[in-house]
């Protein structure tokens, strides 16, 4: 996909982020196929020509903001999951902060579910690069005795999957969600697994 370089202004770097958070908004409530450039770009309270200085196209901003997501989530997680004590603890900060995020952001949530079908490869890239990261912490943490030993890989995706159903469930579903008690709930599950305590 071609794509225009980046601005090197401040001025236009915050006139394209000025459309990306409209693209967001638009995009995240009307869907990729009914959504607009004109609609975007009226969002953005910005000339339509204005658009095509900074994007080729409705797919590459649409591209752009999957990739925003994953950029934000990780950066998100990071950060939450960095003063844990062991991974269990940072298990449970880091699923408080992507619903949390999801909280604060549904639209662009939204659009990484639509990339299912309208970009299938910024899909696949997201949750993959997203996967082999988080495994790769899973195996660190086994191998510090600070979980079981397991298939690092499926658990990612097992665990990712728990925190995609729930963002979408209770957060998007929910006017109010009650994000502790899921948060609670879930990571229950994952600290304890569903056997009957012995």
């Amino acid at each position: 996909m071609r794509s225009i370089p980046a601005p090197k202004t401040k001025r236009g770097l915050a006139r394209r982020a000025k459309i990306l958070r409209a693209a967001e908004e638009v995009i995240g409530q009307s869907g990729f196929s009914a959504a607009t450039i004109a609609d975007i770009t009226r969002a953005a309270e910005t000339a339509l020509g204005t658009f095509y200085i900074y994007f080729t196209s409705k797919e590459e901003v649409f591209h752009e903001l999957v990739l925003e997501m994953g950029r934000t989530t990780r950066a998100s997680v990071t950060q939450a999951v960095a003063g844990a004590a062991d991974r269990l603890e940072a298990e449970r900060a880091g699923l408080r902060a992507f619903l949390s995020f999801v909280e604060e952001r549904p639209a662009l949530y939204r659009i990484v579910e639509e990339a299912r079908f309208v970009d299938p490869d910024a899909y696949r890239d997201y949750f993959s690069s997203f996967a082999e990261a988080y495994a790769d912490q899973l195996r660190a943490a086994a191998g510090a005795g600070e979980i079981s030993e397991g298939d690092a890989e499926v658990r990612a995706w097992a665990l990712m999957g728990v925190a995609k159903t729930l963002g979408e469930r209770f957060v998007l579903w929910d006017d109010t969600p009650d994000l502790e008690r899921v948060v609670d709930s879930a990571f229950a599950l994952i600290r304890d697994g569903l056997a009957p305590a012995r």
